[in-house]
């Protein structure tokens, strides 16, 4: 699977997905549970990188002391908004307000899409931010919710 970045806004963002063929409705399934799962993390503030004890501890995490006072001291993080999924053809896309919720939130949605298009649906690429030309989007109003 190829990946790709194009124009980013964080709180303006499209996820285009081509795959290999016009998706299966399990496909799109599997697609759509991937990204709600990965907004509703988000939503939750779980993309942080300011509260990462565990991951900048190392490897030897046994017996750690948890600091309750730094998490609650870390600003939140949370998505704001999620689109609906939609096709045309071989084409799959979302809109995201990623609202503050950090980067690495776009690490772990990428090393998923890499196995899901290893094991379960042809992706051929994965472009992050910018427009389709074959696809044009409507500007969103954030008023209209």
């Amino acid at each position: 699977m190829e990946i790709n970045f194009r124009e980013f806004n964080p709180f303006d963002l499209w996820i285009w997905l081509e795959f290999d063929h016009v998706p299966s409705e399990m496909e799109k399934q599997y697609v759509e549970e991937l990204f709600n799962s990965w907004f509703y993390i988000g939503k939750l503030g779980g993309f942080n990188a300011e509260n990462l004890q565990i991951q900048d501890t190392g490897i030897d995490i046994s017996y750690l002391q948890y600091d309750y006072d730094f998490a609650d001291n870390a600003m939140m993080s949370p998505m704001h908004n999620m689109g609906e999924f939609e096709y045309v053809g071989n084409w799959g896309r979302c809109w995201f307000d990623l609202g503050t919720s950090d980067l690495i939130a776009l690490d772990v949605l990428i090393n998923s899409l890499r196995e899901l298009a290893k094991e379960y649906v042809g992706i051929i690429q994965l472009i992050i931010g910018g427009e389709n030309e074959d696809w044009t989007v409507e500007k969103r109003n954030d008023f209209d919710d």
